[in-house]
C-alpha cells in the first residue's frame, strides 16, 4: 500500500517562502500525475498545481507566477515551492498521487502565512 507523508509547512510572513515535500512509500510503482491540493478552514478543498510523469505542469491562476511544482521520479518524490505567498494562501496542503492502482493521498501539512 503507497503512502505519501507531506513536509514542510510552517508559518511565514507574507512575502515569504516555503518548499513543500511529499514522499512515496510503499513500494509505489507506476505513479503516474501528481499533485497539490490545498483546504482552508471553512473552505472546501481545491486543486493548485499538477504535474505529469513527464514533468508538463499546470496551476490554479491565483498561484501562477508564484508556485512551481516539480518532482523527482527516481526518489517518489513531490515538491511545492512557494514564493510571495500570500495570507489566502493558507491552507492544509495535501498531495496526491494517481498510481497504477488507484489514488494515494496524504495527510497534509499546514502552512500559515501571517504578520
Amino acid at each position: 500500500q503507497v503512502q505519501l507523508v507531506e513536509s514542510g509547512g510552517g508559518l511565514v510572513q507574507p512575502g515569504g517562502s516555503l518548499r513543500l515535500s511529499c514522499a512515496a512509500s510503499g513500494s509505489p510503482f507506476n505513479i503516474y500525475n501528481m499533485y497539490w491540493y490545498r483546504q482552508a478552514p471553512g473552505k472546501e478543498r481545491e486543486w493548485v498545481a499538477s504535474i505529469t510523469r513527464e514533468g508538463i505542469t499546470t496551476y490554479r491562476d491565483s498561484v501562477k507566477g508564484r508556485f512551481t511544482i516539480s518532482r523527482d521520479n527516481a526518489k517518489n518524490a513531490l515538491f511545492l515551492q512557494m514564493n510571495s505567498l500570500k495570507p489566502e494562501d493558507t491552507a492544509l496542503y495535501s498531495c496526491r498521487a494517481n498510481l497504477a492502482t488507484g489514488i494515494a493521498w496524504g495527510q497534509g501539512t499546514q502552512v500559515t502565512v501571517s504578520s
